[in-house]
């Protein structure tokens, strides 16, 4: 189907795409092992924060503990040796401990040496016993236990607060800390590796399909994502492996459709050349070679309006059209064909008026082309019906026959390229398998949408839906 609109001859200027640069990036399993050192480094320092202060009180609980204990232990020795000079050589032997220990001994309620507070000598001169966690002993914040002896008498040990409890935490936890930031780098690792792995198989598979090898097919497996990706790239391979094969089949016909009205054109041209064709058989032999040229003419600007239907500058110009008038112009102007044809022409239309907001222009190329596709298929005497009218608010064009209709399946792939073609060729007499797909690309640009389907004439029947308005 010809476009009347334009020249056939459209300017293409190709402009070629700068190469992308690729960049420079990380990969994912460089990132997925940052992560997981990210990751173990936070949990071992959010564990020290947490683990450290825990442990060093406990520590701490301990050493008071501890500290009550061997107070309890020393009170105990000097209730069964009190003497002067044992009670000096014990304190002595308590002071030279590396522990820091210090003790100090009360006798009738007066230390045997200063640094304690007051209030800790009065409480152990009245018989209570004594346990500080922090107090002012010899100007340094110190533990102390203490316990009465009776009489005004007792002892308290003292012990400096904290000494080295957090470096001795932190020598028992770094191992362990350590251990699990290795583990982390680990983890990150394996998980990194794995996690690429169906990434990297995906632009492998990416790569030989922009190759041309359709043959790629990718394994699916968990996560769900990446079994995602991978049926994806499958589908997208099958999908381009069916395409070409059609694109194949299809520029197959178009040469064969070429080929033939080339043939009959040189070979007339030739027998012209060479004298063989008389002054009679000139003119039929000149009418046979236009024929076969406005074939040519045909097919080729089917092809340019194919190319064209889908690009931004395809002229569409909408109007409110009176398609019953539409109609019976296209009814008059196929008269003399389907009359030489042998073919029926009539057209169904209502008594009033039918509008629609849509191009006259190619909804006229529409209705061409549909009756063009029919008549080559409709035997004399049957019928070709052109019918017009109104359907939920839309305007509807039909083109019926009395031809050999379509199947079922026939319906399934009717406005694909060359899919009739390929299917009739050879069993009865076929188009170049453009004319129903360029149809319904126009109707589809047009605003509106067609469907094949069986006609109550016996033949196959299309239907064009339109906008009754703009918008």
């Amino acid at each position: 189907m010809p476009d009347r609109r334009t020249d056939l001859t459209v300017p293409i200027r190709v402009l070629a795409a700068p190469p992308r640069p690729v960049r420079s990036a990380t990969t994912l399993t460089t990132r997925a092992v940052a992560a997981g050192l990210l990751v173990a480094l936070i949990s071992v320092l959010v564990t020290a924060l947490v683990a450290v202060p825990l442990a060093a009180r406990a520590a701490e609980r301990a050493a008071r503990e501890g500290l009550a204990v061997q107070t309890d232990v020393v009170a105990l020795i000097l209730k069964n040796r009190r003497t002067a000079a044992s009670d000096e050589k014990l304190m002595q032997q308590l002071r030279k401990l590396d522990d820091g220990t210090t003790g100090f001994l009360i006798t009738g309620g007066a230390p045997d040496r200063t640094g304690l507070p007051d209030r800790v000598v009065r409480q152990i001169a009245a018989g209570q016993p004594v346990s500080e966690r922090l107090a002012l002993v010899d100007g340094s914040l110190a533990v102390i236990e203490g316990r009465p002896l009776g009489d005004g008498d007792g002892v308290v040990l003292a012990r400096p607060a904290g000494t080295g409890l957090a470096r001795q935490v932190l020598r028992n936890l770094w191992l362990p800390l350590l251990a699990g930031l290795g583990a982390g780098v680990l983890a990150g690792v394996l998980l990194g590796r794995r996690l690429a792995r169906p990434i990297r198989n995906a632009a492998t598979a990416a790569a030989r399909l922009s190759s041309g090898d359709r043959a790629v097919r990718l394994h699916a497996e968990p996560p769900l994502e990446v079994e995602r990706l991978a049926q994806s790239i499958n589908e997208l391979a099958e999908a381009l492996a069916t395409s070409e094969g059609r694109q194949r089949e299809f520029l197959l016909s178009i040469s064969h459709e070429l080929r033939t009205p080339l043939t009959t054109i040189r070979g007339y041209a030739e027998a012209l050349s060479d004298g063989v064709v008389d002054a009679d058989a000139a003119p039929g032999v000149g009418q046979t070679m236009l024929a076969e040229a406005e074939r040519l003419d045909r097919l080729v600007a089917d092809l340019l309006s194919l190319a064209r239907l889908d690009a931004a500058d395809f002229p569409i110009e909408p109007a409110q059209v009176e398609l019953v008038s539409l109609v019976r112009s296209a009814e008059r102007a196929f008269a003399p064909r389907v009359a030489t044809a042998g073919v029926l022409l009539h057209a169904d239309v209502p008594p009033h008026e039918v509008w629609s907001y849509t191009d006259p222009v190619r909804l006229r190329q529409i209705i061409d082309g549909l009756v063009e596709n029919a008549l080559r298929v409709v035997p004399q005497g049957r019928p070709i019906v052109l019918g017009v009218r109104e359907q939920s608010g839309r305007a509807v064009v039909e083109v019926r026959d009395g031809g050999p209709g379509l199947s079922d399946d026939d319906l399934a792939v009717a406005f694909q390229r060359g899919a009739l073609f390929q299917r009739y060729q050879g069993v009865r007499q076929t188009g170049t398998g453009l004319g129903l797909a360029l149809v319904a690309g126009l109707a589809r640009r047009l605003g509106g949408t067609i469907e094949a389907g069986h006609a109550a004439e016996g033949g196959a029947r299309f239907t064009v839906y339109l906008p009754r308005t703009s918008g």
